[in-house]
C-alpha cells in the first residue's frame, strides 16, 4: 500500500509574529519551538520507511523535513506546486490585514501583485496529482496550512475547500493512502470546476 504523511511546517519566526508569507525568496526560518516541533514530527514517522519527502520552496518547510529526517537516507524533492500562496503586496502584512482582505474579497480576486485564492487551490490539485504520479511508496510530504486543509477537506468530500477541517497545527502528520490522495486532488478541481461553471 502507498502512503503519504503530509504535515504542515513547523512554527516558524513569522508564525510567531502573526504576519504572512507568500514569497519564497524571503528567508523565514524556524522558531527554537518549531525545531522541537519538527524533531517531533520525526520521531512520529520514524517507524515508516519513507523512500521520499516532498517540501515547497519555502525554507521553513524545508527545515522542518531536514530535522525531521536527521540522520536518515530520504531523498528530498522540491514541489513549487504546493508552495503558499502569493500574497503580492501583503507580504509581510499582518495576519488580521490578510485575513480582512479576504473577507472583502472573492476567491478569485488576485491579492495585489499576487495571485487568488483558486489559483492557487488549482496549483495545489496538480501538486498532489504530480506527487501521486512519482514512482515512490511511502512519501512525507511538508507543506503548508492551506493545501493541507484542501486535501483534508477534499478527501473528505465536502462541498468546500475551507471545511469543514480548518487552521490546522504545525508539524502535526495526517495520513493519507494513494486513494485517499487522489480523491482529494479531484475534489479540488471539481469544486473549482463547478464554481467556474456557475459563474
Amino acid at each position: 500500500m502507498r502512503l503519504f504523511v503530509i504535515a504542515r511546517h513547523a512554527e516558524s519566526t513569522l508564525n510567531e509574529l502573526s504576519l504572512v508569507n507568500g514569497d519564497p525568496s524571503v528567508p523565514v526560518g524556524l522558531t527554537e519551538r518549531g525545531r522541537e516541533e519538527a524533531t517531533l514530527l520525526g520521531l512520529q514517522v520514524a517507524n515508516i520507511p519513507l523512500d521520499a519527502c516532498y517540501h515547497t520552496r519555502f525554507a521553513r518547510t524545508r527545515e522542518t523535513a531536514e530535522i525531521a529526517l536527521a540522520g536518515r537516507d530520504v531523498e528530498l524533492h522540491e514541489e513549487p506546486l504546493l508552495d503558499d500562496i502569493d500574497v503580492g503586496e501583503l507580504e509581510g502584512k499582518s495576519i488580521e490585514v490578510y485575513r480582512a482582505w479576504k473577507r472583502a474579497h472573492t476567491r478569485d480576486d488576485r491579492f495585489p501583485g499576487g495571485e487568488s485564492v483558486n489559483d492557487a487551490a488549482r496549483r495545489y490539485a496538480e501538486g498532489f496529482a504530480r506527487v501521486l504520479a512519482a514512482p515512490h511508496r511511502h512519501v512525507l510530504l511538508v507543506s503548508h496550512e492551506i493545501p493541507l486543509r484542501y486535501a483534508l477537506n477534499g478527501a473528505s468530500g465536502s462541498d468546500q475547500l475551507d471545511g469543514p477541517v480548518r487552521n490546522l497545527v504545525n508539524a502535526k502528520p495526517f495520513l493519507f493512502t494513494e486513494e485517499a490522495l487522489g480523491r482529494a486532488a479531484e475534489r479540488i478541481a471539481a469544486l473549482l470546476d463547478t464554481r467556474s461553471s456557475m459563474a
